[in-house]
């Protein structure tokens, strides 16, 4: 797995047709040595997932560990990528979509408010939800009716209450106020990939549950995409939100036919089907980027950072045979570039125009 991550970032030449679009230029200039913190998050996603995958389909949990030790992972890269001086591609600013000050506010917010709110259920000022579930199984099975979901999404909501007055007052502070240095952009990023991800999976496990009465979806399956949003930014888990139904549905009815040929009928919950779509978006990349350009014609697709506003300034250079680019001085903006710099060297293909 960790192979074929490196030849899809590094080895397989960008003018390769699919395999060599999936992750872009930025990684395939800037190599592997200046992006290795980069990928070190991505390979722990991917083990991340195929763990929480296995587990959870036979055990129908997810240990929260797993999920914390991603989230961990992605907040050092978020600190550590940005101090390392890198080249800069002008169709892929970043590996992930960036953030002015607006949503840099709310994400350092939102996850201010989580912070607290982990506090004070530490403290007991909050109660855990489904605290008494173990006394509803019976008979060593893995999943039990619970009959008081309804009740427990109360408490869920109340712990979630300091991270949505968090993201409502850090929008408003940072509201227009420009983009901040590329360091914060990162960091706030990874914030609020989290909290879009997570908040997106849990939002239908509280209002679910309160339609039907009982748990609609677990708490792993909120811990697994937000990990994921933490690694790959904010919006490529809307994208796996909207596709891992279509898995399940497949599932079901690969399911349904094996019934009827008389073979067991094995249902799985929804955390592998998750885990499914993560794959899906971020190696099936360029065939999402089509449909997506099919569906939603002339709105682009904020993947991989903003478009730079100021474009070529100064020419510095000439033909580099070698690498059949042309080396240029570039201002990025709106995202600053790092390091307190406001010039980089960008690469742009040879013939192409600006």
């Amino acid at each position: 797995m960790f192979l074929l991550l490196y030849a899809l970032c590094y080895w397989i030449p960008t003018s390769t047709p699919f395999l060599g679009e999936i992750f872009g230029q930025w990684w395939h200039v800037n190599g592997i040595y200046l992006t290795l913190p980069a990928f070190i998050a991505l390979a722990s996603m991917f083990s991340g997932l195929l763990a929480m995958t296995v587990i959870d389909a036979r055990t129908y949990t997810i240990p929260i560990q797993i999920p914390i030790a991603m989230i961990v992972v992605a907040l050092i890269v978020s600190v550590v990528q940005p101090l390392i001086q890198l080249r800069f591609t002008p169709h892929q600013p970043w590996m992930m979509p960036m953030v002015d000050w607006t949503w840099a506010g709310a994400a350092i917010g939102g996850f201010s408010g989580v912070l607290l709110s982990t506090l004070l259920l530490r403290l007991g000022v909050f109660n855990y939800s489904f605290a008494d579930y173990e006394e509803y199984i019976k008979d060593d099975a893995p999943l039990a009716e619970y009959p008081h979901a309804r009740r427990e999404m109360v408490r869920e909501l109340l712990f979630l209450l300091p991270a949505m007055i968090g993201i409502v007052v850090g929008f408003m502070i940072g509201y227009e106020n420009g983009f901040p240095s590329l360091l914060v952009q990162s960091i706030c990023s990874c914030l609020l990939g989290y909290l879009v991800a997570g908040g997106l999976v849990w939002a239908v496990r509280i209002f679910g549950s309160l339609a039907f009465g009982k748990e609609a979806m677990g708490l792993g399956d909120v811990h697994l995409l937000a990990a994921v949003g933490a690694v790959v930014g904010w919006f490529d888990p809307i994208l796996i939100f909207f596709i891992a139904p279509f898995s399940g549905l497949i599932w079901a009815g690969i399911s349904a036919i094996l019934a009827k040929m008389g073979k067991q009928r094995r249902e799985i919950p929804y955390g592998p089907h998750l885990a499914i779509a993560t794959v899906i978006v971020v190696l099936a990349m360029p065939v999402v980027q089509r449909g997506w350009k099919i569906m939603m014609p002339g709105v682009a697709m904020p993947r991989d950072g903003f478009v730079e506003k100021e474009k070529l300034q100064t020419f510095i250079g000439e033909d580099d045979l070698t690498y059949e680019s042309i080396p240029y001085s570039m201002y990025i903006s709106p995202p600053a570039v790092g390091n307190g710099i406001e010039k980089q060297d960008v690469f742009r293909t040879k013939g192409e125009v600006l």
